[in-house]
């Protein structure tokens, strides 16, 4: 079994985790109501990453339907949040291109894009983040990050392990068609475990349920 980051080419027999595409049109319906439908959006992701790829077509899905909003460049991190940062305070410095939103579609760009606007005084640009370290959560108390898309590891390796587990005990075969094809496997091919908006709303009253989720047992 694989959760959070797919093999869909091995031989695992189910993707337990975000389903990415959900979770960009998620980020995208609030990146919309705080442009009020229109605006330039500047996006940092990693382009090569299946997962990131799904993230993306769901901004871009729910952005055709608003055309006066705009994806005006894409921008690959290659995995340095310094890259962010610096493009982030190109575009501050020099007003080129003019850039209404970011949207920050791993977890490490949000709070560069956000450390660069408060230092810079910046409050009229709209900040869509992934994730919720804690870098991020306080960014969105402070008011520079609009919100955040959590994802639910926690939930996705208590299951996968409970899975694996009554797999094991109950002995079910695994063996024949893979479930994408066979209608009656017994396995799904894909459990969504869903994921959360984070804004400054809601943001103690998620950083309380995870403290109490993931404590350690007295």
């Amino acid at each position: 079994i694989t959760f959070d980051s797919d093999s869909p080419g091995s031989r695992r027999l189910l993707f337990i985790g975000t389903n990415n595409y959900q979770a960009g049109v998620m980020g995208a319906e609030i990146a919309v109501k705080q442009l009020t439908g229109k605006g330039d959006v500047m996006v940092f992701t990693m382009p090569n990453q299946a997962n990131l790829k799904e993230r993306l077509e769901g901004y871009r899905s729910v952005f055709a339907r608003h055309p006066q909003i705009k994806i005006v460049e894409v921008v690959d991190v290659h995995g340095d949040p310094r890259i962010a940062f610096d493009k982030t305070m190109e575009v501050i410095d020099k007003g080129t291109p003019k850039v209404d939103a970011f949207v920050c579609l791993e977890a490490q760009s949000g709070k560069e894009v956000a450390e660069v606007l408060h230092r810079k005084g910046t409050k009229d640009k709209v900040v869509v983040a992934m994730d919720t370290d804690e870098e991020t959560l306080e960014w969105i108390r402070k008011g520079v990050i609009v919100a955040t898309i959590a994802q639910k590891p926690f939930t996705m390796a208590f299951f996968g392990l409970k899975m694996l587990d009554d797999l094991h005990h109950q002995q079910t075969s695994t063996q024949g068609s893979p479930a994408a094809q066979d209608p009656f496997a017994v396995l799904p091919r894909f459990v969504d475990t869903g994921a959360t908006l984070v804004d400054k709303s809601n943001v103690d009253e998620f950083v309380k349920a995870r403290n109490s989720a993931t404590k350690n047992p007295s």
